[in-house]
């Protein structure tokens, strides 16, 4: 198919969503999970988010289990979360992802960065601070991504990714455990933690939004 200069899609949502998945062995399952959302547009308006996972096959909240949400805008990430995330093969299935507690979130810092050694995102709710922070980054790669291989099966999606060699996710200050690991990503070998800017999503000949 050509291109053209107009996609006739409806954009979902757009902004950044960048994520980290650590394995405790590199052929091992995924132990520890974190996904940060910056969306700058969406039917629900604006708003920031991060995922953190660390127990991510129990069916247990914080404080019992690291399993939350910290965002400023819960309306908008239950809609993502039902719409993508939860469908994305990583978090498939994910019995924490559903007993997640959900937290308010009350600021969002991203540290300052030339985006070659070191991003970071941290984010604060009463009792919880989340730190994701992505070190040895790569180099920007534009990524469109067709309906039939998208993590939804239902969008396109299109957005610059860097890889990051090492990544943590930590909560109060305390580390997660896990390391990053390697991952086919569309015929490439990548790491697991990544930076995704400019990023995306569009249902194909989509109509408006239902009210």
């Amino acid at each position: 198919m050509s291109r053209v200069p107009i996609n006739p899609g409806r954009v979902d949502w757009s902004g950044e969503n960048p994520g980290i998945y650590l394995k405790d062995t590199p052929d091992g399952d995924y132990t520890t999970l974190a996904v940060f959302f910056r969306v700058v547009l969406s039917p629900y308006g604006r708003g920031q988010a991060a995922v953190v996972l660390g127990a991510p096959d129990e069916a247990k909240g914080w404080p019992d289990a690291p399993n939350l949400i910290v965002t400023d805008n819960q309306r908008m990430m239950r809609w993502i979360i039902d719409g993508w995330l939860s469908k994305f093969p990583t978090f498939l299935g994910r019995e924490g992802l559903a007993a997640m507690t959900w937290l308010d979130c009350e600021s969002v810092v991203t540290a300052p960065t030339d985006l070659k050694t070191r991003y970071s995102e941290t984010l604060r709710a009463p009792g919880v601070t989340v730190d994701l922070i992505w070190e040895t980054l790569g180099p920007p790669l534009p990524v469109e991504v067709t309906k039939e291989n998208s993590a939804t099966k239902e969008h396109e999606m299109y957005s610059v990714f860097q890889e990051a060699k090492s990544a943590e996710i930590r909560l109060n200050g305390t580390a997660l455990p896990g390391f990053v690991a390697d991952r086919q990503f569309f015929g490439r070998t990548m790491s697991t933690a990544f930076l995704a800017f400019s990023e995306t999503w569009v249902t194909p000949n989509g109509g408006p939004y239902a009210a």
